[in-house]
């Protein structure tokens, strides 16, 4: 396996110029299947904890003979290659094996998030054409009402277990796999739209396993420690990749300021180096009274990505700490991650330089003009970890290879990327681009919030307005309405006219998707009208 430091010839105008510090060196990428990261690092480091969950540990050996009783087992019951089959992306050791198992068959791992609704997991898998479903066990409870509607169920463990293969290891020789042949079907999240479909190949997740390696500085000294709510193909093959050991936590169990907290405890206790989690936790963090009582020894860095994490978070731990708290940028059409801020160098309310061998620029949403540093537009990437295309055919990259990512965002003159907005959130009020998540920025500075979301409502005058949910802190006092009524002031006189709120509503909580995403959609569809306001609807236009 090629050394993810190496660098290499850069392909032409893939990524930032060499001499840029924003930079990171390009790599040589293996043409191999994604299962054979986890066969190399079982021929390297054969007795190197791979997985550590609670009591049970499993050995690079251990998991990569697990992958061959998978791939059997699969062989046996659905054939291929080419097959799909469904599996649920569970925090655990099962996962791991399974999904490299179902790679090593020759067949297409079709990842199902378990946090979703059984309905929800149910379209994902019959629009996936998946000849069986591979679940954990409260999934498989949750998805067995359902079983008239699905492929055979069958539990993780079944294909797992020694048992799961009588005659001993791989039956028949896999099959031939080539690199650009699909080893994942990932659907979108959907939080904008319907999700798609997303082909991923072998070289597309290969790519961003060595990709992530090096943004990360991960190797074989590191432990990664991941308080997350499901697996996520990145962390999983990049810790394989590097001969790192994966430390599983999960985020149900850190609901809440106290779980944050204990999280941070038990990842010293591991001798973690990566904290790997979701910056609405981390927001949780960096609010709770029991932060000046936390140490770390053993954490480099934390490192978060899915949703924006504020600069006021990140200062305040990476301050106490001594540690950088960073954030990445990804999709899924790019297996995901295209962006990371430097942990050498980070800058709070960065997403970071691009990954290496990646391109970034953006563009006017309306001309497709490429913009200079500074100024805002759709973001476009381009590099190795594309996709292949959607399932139903269609590709969104142009004949440059750029892929247009709906997000809006800036670039500075260094290569960092900023991100303001998803395009499809963005909205105009009298002409003017309004952005929710800068909005929200400026709410979240007042002391008596604690959460808050801004979305658009339609208005006849101004074309749309913002209107905003707020969560109060505890502290904030008995009457919300006043409350209320002070934050939008406070806030309406930090903003531009066009961009000021004209209501804003008290709520106990604000929705937000599995990974902490605001469900925009859902808050269009439900906001009332609230009695707390600053400006009548009737106002006349904004002007400066």
């Amino acid at each position: 396996m090629p050394d993810p430091s190496a660098a290499v010839a850069a392909p032409a105008g893939s990524g930032p110029e060499r001499g840029d510090p924003a930079h990171r060196a390009s790599l040589d990428y293996p043409a191999i299947p994604v299962d054979g990261l986890l066969r190399d690092a079982a021929r390297r480091w054969p007795d190197r904890i791979a997985i550590q969950d609670g009591a049970t540990r499993l050995s690079f050996a251990d998991l990569d003979a697990t992958a061959d009783r998978v791939a059997a087992a699969i062989t046996r019951r659905v054939g291929g290659p080419g097959r799909r089959c469904a599996i649920t992306t569970v925090l655990s050791p099962l996962f791991a094996g399974a999904f490299y198992g179902i790679a090593r068959s020759g067949n297409v791992a079709v990842s199902v998030n378990p946090l979703h609704r059984p309905a929800a997991m149910v379209g994902t898998i019959a629009a996936s054409g998946a000849a069986l479903v591979l679940a954990d066990p409260a999934t498989l409870a949750r998805l067995s009402p359902l079983a008239d509607r699905l492929p055979p169920l069958v539990p993780l463990a079944e294909l797992t277990a020694p048992a799961a293969d009588p005659v001993g290891g791989q039956a028949t020789p896999p099959p031939p796999v080539g690199p650009d042949d699909v080893a994942c079907l990932h659907y979108t999240s959907g939080t904008t739209g319907e999700p798609k479909g997303v082909l991923l190949t072998h070289r597309n997740l290969v790519v961003n396993a060595l990709q992530t390696v090096q943004a990360h500085h991960l190797d074989t000294a590191s432990v990664t420690f991941n308080g997350l709510p499901a697996y996520h193909l990145m962390h999983l093959n990049a810790a394989v990749c590097a001969g790192a050991t994966q430390h599983l936590y999960g985020a149900p169990a850190l609901r809440g300021a106290a779980g944050v907290t204990e999280s941070v405890r038990e990842a010293e206790r591991v001798g973690a180096t990566h904290y790997y989690t979701l910056p609405v936790l981390l927001a949780m963090l960096a609010a709770d009274e029991g932060l000046d009582r936390l140490r770390v020894t053993s954490v480099r860095g934390m490192y978060c990505g899915g949703s924006a994490l504020p600069a006021p978070v990140a200062r305040r731990l990476s301050d106490h700490f001594g540690i950088p708290v960073v954030q990445g940028f990804g999709l899924a059409e790019a297996s995901s991650m295209t962006h990371l801020d430097r942990p050498d160098r980070p800058r709070f309310g960065s997403v970071g330089v691009p990954a290496a061998d990646t391109g970034c620029r953006v563009v006017d949403v309306t001309t497709r003009v490429p913009l200079g540093a500074g100024e805002v537009g759709e973001i476009q990437v381009r590099g190795p970890q594309l996709m292949a295309g959607y399932v139903d055919g269609a590709s969104a990259v142009d004949a440059d290879g750029w892929f247009s990512t709906g997000d809006v965002g800036r670039i500075d003159p260094e290569g960092y990327l900023y991100l303001v907005d998803r395009l499809k959130d963005v909205f105009k009020r009298d002409n003017e681009l309004v952005s929710p998540s800068e909005l929200e920025q400026v709410l979240g500075t007042h002391p008596a919030v604690r959460d808050c979301a801004v979305v658009d409502r339609p208005d006849p005058l101004h074309g749309a307005v913002p209107v905003a949910l707020l969560v109060l802190d505890g502290s904030a006092g008995p009457d919300h309405d006043e409350v209320a009524a002070t934050v939008l002031a406070y806030a309406n006189g930090r903003l531009a006219p066009f961009q000021r709120i004209v209501a804003a509503r008290v709520v106990d909580a604000v929705p937000r998707t599995p990974v902490g995403k605001i469900a925009r959609r859902v808050l269009r569809e439900t906001y009332d009208e609230p009695e707390t306001t600053e400006q009548s609807r009737r106002d006349a236009p904004c002007s400066p």
